[in-house]
């Protein structure tokens, strides 16, 4: 983003492009807070493959997210206008001073970005399935009226309406809708697991009996897996670094953005650990595989009694509202970056009197609808697992040539990664590209086929006409202003 974005206070000077810093990092922190939720597509997906050993690879997958987000802090401090992932790698890639048309640099920091807006995108079509078939279990009838896919529109059109309706008026309106659906989702969902342990439903025999299959062995088909299973857990364990994503939007984003991050990473920790475990050591892992889409409602039962299937799937709608709106608005503010910078079509950045992106939004909803027709979460998640770890490696990768490129070493950096720091972000760049992308593509193909791998593909390979379409229409719109210059 341009340095006219904001004013000499700091405040912001609103047009058509900017958005609006109007944020602290405890609104930041509800909006994010729905990332915890994210476990709930995979809860009966990784004891499929692993058993009880699910519970060890979401503790890992926290931690790698708290190596990885360190580095992001300090680039969100560093670039207080871009707006996270996509804003930091398009800033960094950018060759200085380049006079050509196409920018090879710019097509890598721009490809970044599409990555990460594939990857948030398709959580609205996942939890609009899942809501759709919750709505199911609440009321029976509803399938007589509806077909499951019609449902899941149905249930997608309603919620991607009201959250544009709710955000237009600005981010704060977001933040107070996050407040509201974190109060009557994560903290229910965190009782609701831990009442079993409480209560003694939790038998740690079902973990510990179980802890890996019977036919596991550490041959290069079960590594491959693993390293798929990382990248798929990833996608959910490390994506609290969304709350550094809004990096235009906080008021104080040197201090706001690190709290806001690492207090989400600190709740991701507890609820992803505490959620699997509770749900295997009352289920045990073969009963976990007999409830792969809704093992909460059974956990529910334990906790609560007969009621708690009731209030569970309540409870969970809320949930994925939540989780909804955490990745509507992470996805929509990638492609906010991505026009600014020129590497989707201008019409994109714009935002309207409060800040919001709403034509991005209203895109991203209908893109989401037509995803919705897939059909299972398991088979979008795939695609978008792949962009989630292209997204992670090249932003590390960035991290890495902002350390070492001479035009960023005398900026300013409220917030520093400890010393070396570039070292862990390269190591963790190459987990993600090329092992965690070769593991996701095999573990694709074992469980869901080709079909998820060849969209995730098509997707991020449809960025390059689209940068194409964009350079030209920049070097069109810059050579136009230049003639009337002229003259």
């Amino acid at each position: 983003m341009s340095d006219n974005n904001l004013n000499n206070s700091g405040s912001s000077v609103h047009d058509h492009e900017s958005l609006e810093r109007s944020i602290d990092w405890k609104q930041g922190l509800a909006i994010a807070s729905g990332v915890p939720l994210l476990i709930l597509p995979s809860l009966g997906y990784f004891p499929l493959w692993v058993a009880a050993a699910a519970i060890l690879i979401w503790g890992l997958s926290v931690v790698q997210g708290f190596f990885q987000n360190i580095a992001y802090a300090e680039m969100a401090t560093t670039f207080p206008k871009a707006s996270g992932l996509p804003g930091f790698a398009q800033h960094v890639f950018t060759s200085d001073n380049y006079q050509g048309k196409y920018d090879k640099g710019k097509l890598i920091g721009g490809f970044s970005a599409w990555s990460y807006w594939f990857a948030w995108n398709p959580v609205l079509a996942i939890f609009a399935i899942l809501v759709g078939s919750y709505l199911q279990g609440l009321f029976p009838g509803l399938g007589e009226m509806f077909t499951e896919y019609q449902l899941s529109l149905l249930s997608g059109v309603v919620i991607f309406t009201a959250l544009i309706v709710v955000n237009y008026f600005g981010l704060k309106d977001g933040a107070m809708l996050g407040y509201i659906l974190a109060a009557v989702s994560i903290v229910p969902l965190v009782v609701m697991t831990a009442v079993p342990f409480a209560t003694g439903s939790v038998e740690l025999s079902n973990i510990t009996s179980q802890w890996l299959p019977t036919d596991w062995s550490w041959d290069m088909h079960h590594i491959l897996i693993l390293f798929g299973l990382f990248a798929i857990a990833q996608w959910s364990a490390c994506a609290w670094e969304t709350a550094a994503i809004y990096g235009p939007e906080y008021k104080k984003p040197g201090k706001d953005v690190p709290k806001a991050l690492f207090v989400c990473g600190a709740i991701c920790l507890l609820t992803f650990v505490l959620v699997q475990s509770a749900v295997i050591g009352v289920l045990g892992v073969e009963g976990v595989l007999a409830e792969p889409l809704s093992p909460m409602i059974p956990v529910a039962k334990a906790a609560f009694g007969e009621s708690g299937s009731v209030i569970a799937i309540v409870m969970l709608i809320a949930a994925m509202i939540l989780i909804i709106q955490t990745a509507y608005l992470g996805s929509s503010r990638a492609m906010h970056s991505m026009a600014m910078e020129g590497n989707l079509p201008k019409v994109l950045s714009k935002v309207n009197n409060h800040g919001t992106p709403i034509l991005a939004m209203i895109v991203i909803g209908l893109f989401n609808l037509v995803l919705i027709s897939m059909g299972t979460p398991a088979a979008i998640l795939a695609a978008s697992a792949i962009g989630y770890t292209c997204a992670n490696g090249i932003s590390l990768f960035a991290y890495v040539k902002a350390k070492k490129d001479a035009r960023f070493a005398n900026l300013d950096r409220p917030f520093k990664a400890p010393v070396g720091w570039k070292n862990i972000a390269m190591l963790f760049g190459l987990f993600n590209i090329p092992l965690c992308l070769i593991g996701v593509v095999y573990l694709n193909s074992l469980e869901v086929g080709w079909t998820s791998t060849w969209i995730g593909f098509i997707v991020l390979s449809a960025f390059l006409p689209i940068w194409l379409y964009s350079q030209h229409e920049r070097h069109s719109n810059a050579a136009s202003i230049s003639t009337a210059a002229s003259k």
